[in-house]
């Protein structure tokens, strides 16, 4: 579903997957090849913070962007909640995760399952964010194989949904 609010609607790149069983409303950008996936919900009901999804992102199953910025290549995991954030580029947001008001998670960073990045907190770039609250050490080799690995299955996933007429 794609529905205008305050005069404002979607915008969604001709090349990005979106399921029907979305919800984006009012001010909200998905970028190139991204992805965003069933029942998940990006508002952009405020005119100081719209949500934007960068290009080759993707925005898991139960998730919420509210007045988000989640620049490119961004992986949001399965019931996330980012709300009046920044995601950096090249990073992961791991499943049932929340990133809130004010908080800026650097390029390159890895929040880990069930963290909270508080309000207002900065995770810098090449950076793990792990607990709650969370607190964060630099990302090890590992962390980033599996940032790249996540991003490039949803990218080709996204495509594939895109290309299949059921999913039209």
């Amino acid at each position: 579903m794609q529905e205008p609010i305050y005069g404002k609607s979607p915008a969604v790149a001709e090349s990005a997957f979106v399921s029907k069983q979305s919800a984006l409303i009012g001010d909200v950008t998905v970028g190139e090849r991204s992805s965003v996936w069933p029942f998940t919900c990006l508002r952009g009901d405020d005119d100081e913070m719209p949500t934007s999804v960068g290009d080759e992102c993707n925005v898991q199953e139960f998730s919420m962007l509210h007045g988000a910025t989640l620049e490119d290549r961004v992986s949001i995991g399965h019931s996330v909640t980012v709300d009046y954030a920044t995601v950096g580029e090249h990073s992961l947001v791991g499943i049932n995760s929340a990133v809130l008001r004010g908080a800026t998670v650097g390029s390159n960073c890895l929040v880990a399952a069930g963290s909270l990045v508080r309000q207002g907190q900065t995770v810098p770039d090449g950076h793990l964010a792990y607990g709650v609250p969370a607190e964060t050490r630099p990302l090890s080799d590992t962390q980033r194989e599996e940032i790249a690995m996540v991003h490039e299955h949803y990218v080709e996933l996204g495509r594939d949904y895109r290309e299949t007429d059921r999913f039209e």
